[in-house]
């Protein structure tokens, strides 16, 4: 049944292309950002798409979304979902097919008639990007129960707005508790934001884990002098101390190799004048590796550098967690279920890691999980020429489609 089933290829671009008006930004892209006023229009629309469905809506005290298809059984469901907040400049797919392929599928089973053994639901959770608010992936990290309703509503942006304010302002504070819905599974659909299945034509990556992610903020306070008449030797330069930890930054991952990857994505510098040595700085450092003590080590490396390199230059330097997340390995029989049914449907695929975080990875805490890949042209994701052919967006909703089935039908 599930390899004759098939999505509506052209009501799941339609989804797309809609979720992509709010917050359109002119040439292309999208700037949504979590709990803004783009992100209540498409919250809105998202919800509404879920009661024409006649599905059942759940949202908590975070602003997570959940859309319930009743089951023949009263039990935990299986349920698809990712993110519809977008970075700044970001593209029409990233998290958001995983959301709406989650609503394709259901429209599916609901055209076809079918009512499976356990609930199929879809969700959409809060800031998974951390664009707007750190760290990345609190609305499902709070929804797990890893981190406090309080902490989370009391973050901040750069603005001093709170989770809790603007959560308030778009109407999405829900009723429901977190950290005690229970999930039978989970399932996530995304473009594989690198270049990989695109480069070597892949159609399915078969996600068999995520990368353990190290955000780190450096403070660094020197002294402010006259560019011209303050010799060399007597700086206190906080530039010269960032630009040091960038480029050492770069050199830990040539270094240790391997996966580990390393950027320097923020930096501002103050008084930020031609003529000015500068004397305060905040930067940020994302490392990133599959392996949990190669990604301490890499900390380790980078912490230590910045410490010596700040004493020499005669600053202060301070440093602050903005995340942290271990390594993840998702549930073997779904993983294994997924390259089954990629095989089913003759399209080929590969076993690979996610280099990027998603809501995938902290839902694993608290039930089987596992994540399904399709290309994106050139591998460009966070940019507003991120690209997926509807093709292989089909593709990928259907072993979505025939894993959910399986999953929510089995014995």
């Amino acid at each position: 049944m599930t390899q004759s089933l098939r999505v509506n290829k052209q009501r799941l671009m339609g989804f797309l292309n809609t979720l992509g008006t709010f917050g359109a930004l002119e040439g292309g892209g999208v700037c949504r950002l979590a709990l803004s006023a783009a992100d209540k229009q498409a919250r809105d629309w998202v919800v509404s798409q879920m009661q024409a469905l006649g599905l059942t809506i759940r949202i908590d005290q975070i602003g997570n979304v959940i859309g319930i298809y009743k089951g023949q059984e009263d039990v935990p469901p299986v349920m698809m979902g990712s993110h519809i907040d977008t970075v700044a400049t970001g593209g029409l797919y990233d998290g958001c097919f995983g959301v709406m392929a989650g609503l394709e599928v259901i429209s599916t089973l609901k055209d076809s008639g079918i009512t499976p053994k356990r609930p199929v639901a879809v969700a959409f959770f809060t800031d998974e990007e951390g664009a707007r608010f750190a760290p990345d992936m609190f609305g499902s990290l709070v929804f797990q129960g890893g981190l406090s309703l309080e902490e989370a509503l009391a973050i901040k942006d750069v603005d001093g707005f709170t989770v809790g304010e603007e959560l308030d302002k778009i109407g999405y504070k829900g009723n429901a508790p977190v950290g005690c819905f229970e999930v039978d599974t989970f399932l996530e659909a995304h473009i594989e934001q690198g270049p990989v299945l695109d480069k070597e034509g892949i159609k399915i990556g078969v996600v068999e884990s995520v990368q353990g992610i190290s955000w780190t903020e450096f403070t660094i306070e020197g002294v402010s002098n006259h560019a011209g008449t303050t010799p060399m030797s007597m700086r206190h330069d906080a530039g010269l101390v960032a630009a040091k930890i960038n480029v050492f930054a770069r050199e830990v991952a040539h270094k240790i190799g391997g996966s580990q990857v390393a950027t320097v994505g923020y930096i501002s510098c103050k008084p930020n004048l031609i003529n000015v040595v500068p004397n305060h700085v905040v930067m940020t450092v994302d490392l990133r590796n599959t392996d949990n003590d190669v990604l301490k080590q890499a900390e380790t490396l980078l912490f230590d550098y910045a410490e010596n390199t700040a004493k020499e230059e005669g600053v202060k330097i301070s440093r602050r967690k903005l995340a942290r997340f271990d390594p993840v390995y998702f549930h073997k029989e779904i993983v294994d279920l997924v390259e089954q049914e990629a095989e089913a449907a003759g399209l080929n695929s590969k076993r690979m890691p996610s280099g990027a975080g998603h809501d995938a990875q902290i839902l694993k805490e608290m039930c089987p999980t596992a994540m399904i890949f399709v290309p994106c042209k050139d591998g460009l994701s966070h940019n507003v020429k991120e690209f997926t052919e509807p093709d292989d967006l089909e593709a990928g909703a259907n072993i979505l489609l025939s894993v959910i089935l399986k999953r929510a039908n089995r014995p």
